[in-house]
């Protein structure tokens, strides 16, 4: 880039810095909104797990603070059943190995005949050991449970709560981002809007694709505009050449046609008829450099007016052809133009063995030229019709074809090969 196209593009907004900032702002959001939902979920539990553990520690001190003679562990569950918690569970196992008390959860038989201290695990049950000393060096294990389910039931709502917060935020951080990354590319659909009615005819004012959106854009601005001032200097030159060709080619030709028109009529006949086949190559001639320049103008604008196309085909060189054209047929268009396609259109005809060719017209602004020559095969059709409608000329087809579709183009219009019973036949819309 230029420092000038530099400097500009330094002060527009990003596309990379916006997205990027986007997604920074995202993925705060996400992991702040995920953190949020497992810490409400971790907290319902964590709640749950202690309110749980202080009622099942109530219920254990104050079994141990009955005096002697309470009733025996059953008697106690009975009378803490009301406000026993649901997973936590405890023991307390003699030396002897005798179950002595329990909370309401707890089994009825001890979780271990052997005393066992610190962390065990039996089935369906998580145990911690404690042993309560007593005088003569004996000592009962207090065992303190909770239930795996309990465990397994805390995993899965804390795994559930992340997982369907993440799903949550995911779903609208796409619907968010998709919305962000179309608005950060619509500048590059005003730029290919803007390009597709672009014409390098009106000029090549470095404006008229007007600013740069986004930074990223501003050196495709810049090669835009050094393409279009190429392309107008070139087809500038063209035009000149153009110019000064219409008048170095036509003023000769034409001194060689009125020049053999004289020496046709002084000629005897062996002669004759060989000046005759000279000014037949002369006046194919002239229709050439019409259709040369014709291919020159029909970039430049076209000068739309009133043609009487019968009057133009009479003025026009038929090659031998039988040109037949109602009275009174009009269109509106540039009548220099339209009569470059059509003189290379009858051409085409004449050399293709056609002696007959009617004019038509189908519809408004629409002439249909249908010889009755040899035409050409389905196949053949369609591959000429396929390089007309992308235009691509070059192998495909001849002048006369590329002339007239260059001319309906300039006007708006397109070539159009339709089906033929028999011979070729050529829509023109202009």
């Amino acid at each position: 880039m230029t420092p000038p196209v530099q400097a500009r593009a330094a002060r527009l907004p990003s596309i990379a810095t916006r997205l990027a900032r986007a997604l920074i702002g995202f993925s705060l959001f996400w992991g702040a909104t995920v953190g949020v939902a497992v810490w409400l979920a971790a907290v319902s539990e964590v709640d749950e797990l202690l309110d749980a553990g202080l009622l099942s520690s109530a219920t254990l001190m104050a079994a141990l603070a009955q005096p002697a003679g309470a009733p025996g562990p059953h008697e106690v569950a009975a009378v803490w059943a009301g406000g026993a918690p649901e997973h936590f569970a405890w023991q307390v196992v003699g030396a002897d190995g005798r179950l002595q008390l329990r909370s309401p959860l707890a089994p009825a038989t001890p979780w271990h005949q052997q005393a066992r201290a610190g962390f065990s695990d039996v089935p369906a049950w998580r145990l911690y050991g404690v042993a309560l000393p007593e005088a003569g060096g004996r000592a009962r294990m207090l065992y303190a449970a909770q239930t795996r389910e309990e465990r397994t039931e805390a995993r899965a709502e804390v795994a559930l709560a992340a997982v369907l917060a993440a799903l949550a935020v995911g779903l609208l951080g796409q619907l968010w981002l998709r919305g962000q990354v179309q608005a950060e590319l619509r500048p590059l659909q005003t730029l290919s809007a803007r390009l597709a009615r672009f014409d390098v005819d009106a000029g090549a004012s470095p404006d008229r694709l007007g600013a740069a959106e986004r930074a990223e854009l501003a050196p495709v601005h810049e090669a835009v505009d050094a393409l279009v001032a190429r392309l107008a200097t070139r087809l500038s030159n063209e035009r000149a050449f153009s110019a000064h060709a219409a008048h170095a080619l036509r003023t000769p030709l034409a001194g060689i046609d009125a020049q053999l028109a004289l020496a046709l009529r002084e000629a005897a006949p062996p002669l004759a008829q060989r000046l005759q086949r000279v000014r037949d190559a002369a006046t194919r001639l002239q229709g050439v450099v019409a259709a040369l320049l014709g291919l020159f103008r029909a970039g430049s604008g076209v000068d739309k007016a009133d043609v009487d196309v019968s009057a133009l085909l009479a003025r026009l060189p038929a090659a031998g052809l039988d040109v037949q054209v109602p009275p009174g047929l009009r269109v509106h268009a540039d009548a220099d133009l339209l009569a470059a396609a059509l003189v290379n259109l009858l051409d085409n005809s004449h050399r293709h063995g056609a002696r007959q060719l009617r004019v038509s017209q189908p519809a408004p602004q629409r002439l249909r030229l249908h010889d009755d020559g040899p035409g050409v095969a389905e196949p053949q059709r369609l591959r000429l019709q396929q390089a007309l409608d992308s235009q691509a000329y070059e192998g495909h087809t001849g002048l006369g074809l590329m002339l007239a579709d260059r001319v309906a183009r300039a006007h708006g219009g397109s070539v159009h090969l339709p089906p033929a019973d028999g011979g070729f036949a050529v829509e023109l819309t202009l």
